[in-house]
């Protein structure tokens, strides 16, 4: 980011962090709370239940996924304006930057449910090999490969390429 665009794509990137944390929450929140009650019917071996609450659980993911990009696209001026109301340059990049990062909204509730389905499951290497997927390996190489391509944008998709990719 220092690079591309210097100290305010640094401080860009950091306020899409910070709002990013709200909408995470959301989507893992209901992926961490799910799981307790996943893991007591599977071993209770309560096989159709595990099923309900899987086909549920997809409806649920969806909807808080699609609401959640849409709040991201529709509020992101006044979020952004929260940090950066002082400076328009700012607010302009980082409105762009995180309009292009809510994205990953789309995806991310779907592989977080799966990270916590599998460790709900007793299959904790499934579930850690889709968490350090979107993380660490494929943010990694997305953000060593997407600036170069695409620069600061780049930047911002990273995390919907690494999303898509685990």
């Amino acid at each position: 980011l220092i690079r591309i665009v210097g100290e305010n794509g640094v401080a860009a990137f950091g306020v899409i962090m910070y709002i990013n944390f709200i909408f995470t929450g959301i989507l893992f929140g209901y992926a961490f709370g799910s799981s307790s009650i996943v893991s007591y019917h599977y071993g209770s071996g309560n096989e159709k239940e595990l099923q309900n609450l899987f086909s549920k659980s997809v409806r649920i993911i969806t909807v808080a996924s699609i609401i959640s990009f849409s709040l991201a696209q529709i509020f992101a001026v006044t979020l952004v304006r929260i940090f950066f109301g002082y400076s328009m340059e700012l607010m302009k990049m980082t409105v762009s930057g995180f309009r292009l990062f809510s994205f990953s909204y789309l995806i991310l509730g779907f592989n977080g449910y799966a990270s916590s389905l599998f460790t709900a499951l007793n299959n904790g290497r499934v579930s850690a090999i889709i968490a350090f997927g979107r993380t660490l390996v494929f943010q990694c190489l997305s953000i060593l490969i997407l600036p170069q391509i695409f620069g600061l944008n780049g930047v911002f998709s990273a995390v919907i390429s690494a999303e898509l990719l685990s």
